[in-house]
């Protein structure tokens, strides 16, 4: 199974920033790119928010109709878990879901709720917090809160690039990467920033495409010539295919000390005899991590398959890193401490919830 397209949960990201930061453009930059992708938008305080629901609604995979007309999901946190029980059904088809935030939000309770969280078909896909890079300083100062947002985000897309000096641009950086020091931190300008970070190109199935009217993503689309006027960042990624088994211990040093920019993994992990009747499906966002133990398909061949991505990352140094956690030769002839798979299990979560939930998105 390709672990670019396996996995039955949809991972909900929150996407954050004060008021004037760009969530709203970044937010119909990835919808207007997003691959065939089914996206459901939820927003919090949607009265606090300046954004065209009529936009949103032609671009997104699925809506909920509300009383008042609105074309998208306008919740509060209280509200937050319904609505994505009645998302993440199977019959809406939504491969993502993504919460914009209210500039005033307090992003660390929209993340609890989803880590509290039991519904077995979401998994957390990350915080996204947007910063306006040419007000940074005034941002700060305004709102001292900015250190916590910052320190608890996965991912850093600092915005408006285009409006500040090279080396403005670089302190800002600099200063952003200190502050959320275990996030990938990646410029744009526009909003443009690679969707490939937040979720998977996809195709569209052949069926759909026989006879397919031009959708809303195909007139919207940039062209080359406006996109090669406003950079955007882009996302790298690093397959990963391995036929020996992987060491649980030096698999979970490599994840524990996971490098500035590598922003998900993703995959299955055969760690042979310390655990030969299952294979593990793995899920890591930012430093969001979790395992999935399932019994092997019959009939697969056991290896490892995983997906890497970030931006900014050294892909040689990972691959070599990664293929020092496979087990040859003395190791494999050792076999497994009954102690060797602790490590892991720390990040298997128990109950209902993971049974039905084994596949990594």
């Amino acid at each position: 199974m390709d672990p670019s397209t396996a996995g039955r949960q949809i991972p909900v990201v929150v996407l954050a920033g004060f008021l004037g930061s760009g969530k709203t453009t970044l937010l119909n930059h990835l919808l207007r790119r997003r691959a065939g992708n089914r996206i459901a938008v939820v927003v919090n305080d949607f009265g606090a928010v300046e954004i065209d629901a009529m936009t949103v609604a032609g671009q997104v995979g699925s809506t909920v109709s509300l009383g008042n007309g609105c074309l998208c999901c306008a919740v509060d946190a209280s509200e937050l878990d319904g609505y994505l029980e009645r998302l993440s059904r199977p019959a809406a088809r939504i491969d993502i879901i993504v919460i914009e935030a209210s500039g005033l939000a307090e992003p660390q309770e929209l993340v609890r709720m989803i880590l509290a969280g039991d519904n077995p078909r979401t998994v957390y896909g990350g915080l996204v917090q947007v910063v306006d890079a040419a007000e940074f300083d005034a941002t700060r100062a305004r709102h001292p809160e900015t250190d916590r947002h910052l320190a608890i985000a996965d991912l850093v897309v600092l915005n408006k690039t285009d409006r500040v000096t090279p080396a403005e641009h670089e302190r800002v950086r600099r200063e952003t990467g200190a502050l959320a020091p275990e996030a990938a931190v990646v410029s744009a300008s526009y909003g443009r920033i690679d969707p490939g970070l937040l979720f998977d190109p996809a195709t569209r199935p052949a069926e759909d495409e026989k006879a397919r009217q031009l959708s809303f993503e195909d007139l919207t689309a940039d062209d080359g010539h406006e996109h090669a006027h406003h950079p955007h960042t882009a996302y790298e990624s690093l397959s990963f295919d391995e036929p020996a088994a992987m060491d649980p211990r030096r698999l979970m040093a490599f994840l524990d000390s996971r490098p500035e920019g590598l922003y998900r993994i993703k995959g299955f992990v055969d760690f042979g005899a310390a655990d030969p009747g299952n294979r593990y499906a793995v899920h890591a966002v930012g430093r969001f991590l979790r395992f999935y133990p399932q019994p092997w398909p019959r009939g697969a061949e056991r290896r490892t398959q995983l997906v890497l991505i970030g931006s900014g990352i050294d892909r040689d140094a990972l691959e070599k890193e990664l293929a020092v956690c496979a087990v040859t030769g003395a190791d494999a002839a050792r076999g497994a401490e009954e102690s060797a798979m602790w490590g892991v299990l720390r990040y298997v979560r128990s109950g209902p919830a993971a049974e039905e939930a084994a596949d990594p998105v």
